[in-house]
């Protein structure tokens, strides 16, 4: 039986509290990804902190289950993003729960700087900026608005590896059951509970959509997409219109 828990003595960082992190990866057809994003975590510094890793996967027929199999603990889930992190959440035993996605990249201190944002107990949760793994050009820009637009609005998308108290979670009622915008309804809801943590430290999200559909194209689409959701048009029905490259 694999280990899915890691625990060591915190030494010298701002916070000297511990705690217990849940990192929830939902996955559909990852094997390019998976691996490198547990690597990833596995890699980032974690004094006095005890990792729980989750893997919830919607039934894919590549490798993903067998690449993560001895590194992580695996569940298995009905296809739905928003479904397989409420699945994920149910199971944690950690304080805190980080959602993050298959081909999404944490920093070093990932979780030092969750502790440390998380010692403040006004602060219910956050998300990190992010960039793309192809950061130049129009996509630098891209990111940057973003990460900006996030820290004004208090919303944050998935890419932005979101994190909250788990009392919190549970009280919300998770994600909506929804098959779009979940991270933006949870992030809405969230942000009336107290207050968001936007650091500064970096995830890193592969760029597949913006280089398969293009980056003026993606824009605009995320744009209307968002313009549609807030005016009040179901997810169903925008979901009808969205190419689902995880």
């Amino acid at each position: 039986m694999p280990s899915y828990r890691l625990t060591k003595k915190k030494t010298g960082s701002v916070c000297s509290c511990s705690v217990t992190i849940s990192v929830i990866i939902p996955t559909l057809n990852e094997e390019s990804t998976i691996d490198q994003t547990l690597a990833f975590i596995y890699a980032s510094t974690n004094d006095g902190i005890t990792l729980e890793v989750l893997v919830v996967d919607g039934g894919s027929q590549d490798q993903t289950q067998t690449l993560v199999r001895d590194r992580a603990r695996v569940i298995t889930s009905a296809p739905s993003r928003a479904g397989q992190m409420n699945v994920g959440a149910r199971e944690a035993t950690g304080d805190v729960l980080l959602f993050l996605h298959s081909d999404t990249l944490l920093p070093k201190t990932a979780f030092q700087d969750i502790r440390d944002a998380l010692s403040d107990p006004a602060i219910i949760g956050g998300r990190f900026d992010a960039r793309t793994d192809h950061d130049t050009g129009l996509l630098w820009i891209v990111c940057r608005m973003v990460n900006l637009r996030s820290r004004l609005t208090r919303i944050a998308t998935g890419d932005q590896a979101i994190f909250v108290r788990r009392d919190v979670f549970q009280s919300m009622g998770g994600y909506a059951d929804i098959p779009l915008m979940e991270d933006i309804d949870l992030t809405r809801r969230l942000k009336t509970q107290g207050a968001i943590a936007m650091l500064q430290s970096c995830v890193i999200t592969s760029a597949r959509r913006w280089k398969t559909d293009g980056v003026v194209y993606t824009i605009l689409l995320m744009w209307i997409f968002r313009f549609l959701f807030f005016i009040g048009i179901a997810p169903e029905r925008l979901k009808q219109l969205y190419k689902d490259i995880r």
